[in-house]
């Protein structure tokens, strides 16, 4: 028998004895074919950890040895093997004696430790190899065009197992089992797990997806598994829908069979649609306006809706809707939308001067202000040209002087994606390749900017000459963009137009959902993909059907955001209540209810200043400039209207808010932590406000207002909503009892309690 037939039945058996196998291979056993370096060598080495960032794949490779990551430069590992260190690493004419063979079995010492047996099959195509006389890659070797997981998706039960089988299909039309030869890993470990042979094993129900990566291609299986709730079918079938929204995630809730929690009470929705579209918290008035909307006067008792009016009655859609309406108008959404694309590109004063500050934060606020749909206001950004004080956008440049920074800041803000790990390899959890990243950056190349004559003022400008080199090659590559056509080197048009042309194009598989999900994670906390700016195809969506639905009707709006915020807060989905229900419980990627969130830093520290009526006093940071206190903001300026992170503010710093320093949603933070809770417990900014002379609290007073419209205000300032039967009664008595000259300290302490408890301090 030939070692390749040997070699090919040893695939086979091995195959068959795996156990759990729900799928069948018919596709060639990958030893079965003529070795090559290529497509087998490279392969093992990645299996086996070698090429791997913790051994020989680091930047600097360990112990003189130093191999590209996973395999990416088969030229390079190539030299590196047969010539470097004298070829002492190879013996043709012994194959058993090469160190190849001899320090990952250990027959010599080995600091990596074994990595594979003598009678292994790892052994045996690597000594196979180096027999053949060690051929190196070739033009003609056939390239892996596609990579295949099967099953590509399966339904199980908890405790389950699958195996899976993974197919290469090449150029030459031959395709191969590469199973054994696969990396593995589990997106969702809560809900699978996956060993090193590609067999999952179920921990939890959910849904979790499994990436194969072979030869820089990946493949990617989805694992469904549905809770084991007892619903009705006519839970779902009766189910309230508004638009697509409802209609993708309800589907996705029955196969998960996981039960949509009610809508939530008039009161939930306007403080949850406040802080979600406009990052402020509705007044006591607006809340008593809305609450008595379409309620007859006779039944409205005190503002108050009567409790027998049905959720889910078209009155209160109505006038839903109609709230809706008037917040996408508001002037706050323009305060707070700024707000929100300021953090994206980065808008700052500790790369940007004051001037060239204030100019790229007015253009981004002039464009909100006007609606600009998202294309245009994309594609303005990426071809900006001229003054940076006349043309704001220019400053995005001023911020990444590097085409690389200007390629990776462009992916990531406006593509969701990073690509940065392509710079010096090709992405291991990715496609994208280290020759695409240079394309991509080559579009940037001749971006210049000289000093203008005004102070900060910079002149971006678009020279006729310029381009990035590879490392890798030495050589440039040609300009273009991920996955599309490359253009001519002497192409005379600005590159950047090509670039965005196809950015903003609604064909553009990555640029709509991009922003697609970022607008959801506002109004959800989370994103269809999670975290919003990692759309890697190995990080995929909760709902993948949801995403492509959401991002084709953003297309079909013209990217009109506001269209889409409008569709979503409309949505049944927006709209249930955040209360879970014993079969929704665990559920945190599926909609199946609305999950709290802790307030951002800026939109909590404004919601202390609205409550208690004592603005907050801001100044420019200028402590490391040893230059005393900043520059005021005007009084009354809002966190969320301040343009710059440069702001001494320890309440800010310490609730998360970001430096601006680079384009990544890790930058902000709203994990909790000792200074929050000591801050709000004793802290100057909560408890100055409420001893201040002419806060809230004093006005009240001085109003000789009645202690029963002082409990009702204060719970309808801070909560959005009136006080319960009990919460009155218990405080009334405190307020009734309480002594000439005490009845402040009082208030104080009932509005500190709004003010620290987690129904305030959270969304829901």
């Amino acid at each position: 028998m030939s070692f390749s037939r040997h070699l090919a039945c040893f695939v086979g058996s091995l195959l068959l004895a795996l156990s759990g196998r729900t799928a069948e291979s018919t596709a060639t056993p990958l030893a079965a074919t003529n070795i090559t370096f290529r497509n087998h060598v490279q392969p093992v080495l990645a299996k086996m950890g070698c090429s791997s960032g913790a051994c020989h794949g680091a930047a600097a490779g360990q112990n003189g040895f130093k191999l590209s990551l996973r395999g990416y430069d088969d030229e390079g590992d190539f030299l590196a093997i047969t010539r470097n260190a004298l070829g002492r690493r190879i013996v043709p004419a012994d194959p058993g004696r090469s160190l190849l063979l001899l320090k990952p079995t250990t027959a010599v010492p080995h600091k990596g430790g074994k990595r594979f047996d003598v009678d292994s099959l790892e052994y045996k195509v690597l000594s196979e190899w180096i027999a053949a006389g060690t051929p190196g890659p070739t033009p003609d070797d056939p390239r892996i065009d596609q990579l295949q997981i099967l099953p590509e998706h399966a339904v199980l039960k908890p405790g389950a197992n699958q195996q899976l089988l993974v197919r290469a299909h090449f150029s030459d039309g031959r395709t191969e089992d590469v199973t054994r030869w696969a990396k593995y890993t589990a997106a969702n470990a809560s809900v699978t797990q996956v060993d090193d042979d590609g067999k999952v094993q179920v921990v939890g129900n959910g849904e979790g997806a499994i990436t194969a990566w072979y030869l820089s291609r990946i493949a990617i299986g989805t694992i469904t598994v549905p809770y084991t709730n007892t619903i009705a079918p006519s839970v779902f079938a009766r189910a309230p829908r508004r638009n697509f929204i409802d209609e993708v995630v309800l589907e996705k809730l029955q196969t998960l069979n996981l039960p949509p929690s009610p809508r939530c009470s008039d009161e939930e929705f306007i403080r949850r649609a406040f802080l979600d579209t406009l990052g402020t918290l509705p007044t006591a008035d607006e809340i008593r306006a809305f609450l008595a909307e379409g309620v007859a006067p006779d039944a409205r008792r005190g503002n108050k809706p009567p409790d027998n009016e049905s959720a889910s009655s078209p009155r209160r859609l109505q006038k839903r809707d109609k709230l809706i309406e008037s917040l996408l108008q508001r002037p706050e959404f323009v305060d707070y939308w700024t707000y929100k694309w300021s953090d994206l590109l980065l808008v700052q004063s500790k790369k940007l001067k004051t001037p060239a500050m204030w100019a790229y934060y007015n253009w981004i606020r002039n464009n909100v202000a006007a609606n600009t749909p998202w294309d245009v206001f994309v594609r303005k950004i990426l071809t900006a040209q001229g003054s940076t004080l006349e043309n704001g956008a220019g400053n995005f440049y001023v911020l990444h002087e590097d085409p690389r920074l200007m390629a990776e800041t462009t992916t990531q803000a406006f593509l969701g994606m990073a690509v940065n790990c392509a710079k010096c390899h090709n992405h291991p959890m990715e496609k994208w390749t280290n020759k695409q990243y240079y394309e991509f950056a080559n579009l940037f190349a001749r971006v210049r900017a000289k000093t203008g004559a005004n102070d900060g003022e910079d002149v971006i400008f678009v020279s006729n000459s310029g381009d990035v080199v590879q490392p890798l090659t030495g050589k440039r590559q040609p300009p273009a963009p991920l996955d599309g056509n490359p253009l001519p080197f002497d192409d005379p048009q600005d590159r950047r137009e090509a670039l965005a042309d196809w950015l903003t194009s609604p064909d553009n598989p990555y640029f709509s959902r991009s922003i697609v999900n970022r607008i959801w994670a506002n109004f959800f906390g989370v994103g269809i993909a999670d975290p919003v700016d990692d759309l890697r195809a190995t990080n995929p969506a909760s709902n993948e059907k949801l995403l492509s639905a959401a991002a084709k009707y953003l297309a079909d709006q013209k990217f009109d955001l506001k269209a889409l915020m409008r569709a979503i807060l409309q949505s049944e989905t927006y709209q249930r209540s955040s209360a879970p229900l014993p079969g929704n419980a665990s559920d945190s990627r599926f909609f199946a209810r609305y999950y709290p969130r802790r307030l951002m830093a800026e939109v909590l520290l404004d919601a202390y200043s609205q409550v208690t009526g004592v603005p907050t006093e801001f100044r420019t940071d200028l402590r490391n400039e040893n230059r005393g206190l900043g520059e005021k903001y005007p009084l009354g300026f809002r966190a969320i209207q301040l343009p710059d992170t440069k702001i001494a503010s320890y309440f800010l710093k310490t609730f998360g808010r970001p430096d601006r320093e680079k384009t990544c949603e890790c930058e902000r933070t709203a994990e909790p932590n000792v200074a929050q809770m000591l801050h709000i417990a004793n802290g100057d900014t909560l408890n100055e406000k409420l001893m201040a002379k002419d806060n809230q609290i004093a006005k009240l007073l001085v109003d000789k207002t009645p202690p029963e419209k002082m409990v009702e205000e204060a719970y309808l300032s801070s909560l959005s909503r009136f006080p319960t039967t009990a919460e009155k009664k218990k405080i009334l008595q405190m307020l009734n009892e309480a002594k000439e000259g005490e009845q402040r300290p009082l208030i104080e302490d009932m509005y500190w309690a709004l003010l620290s408890s987690k129904e305030f301090l959270f969304n829901h």
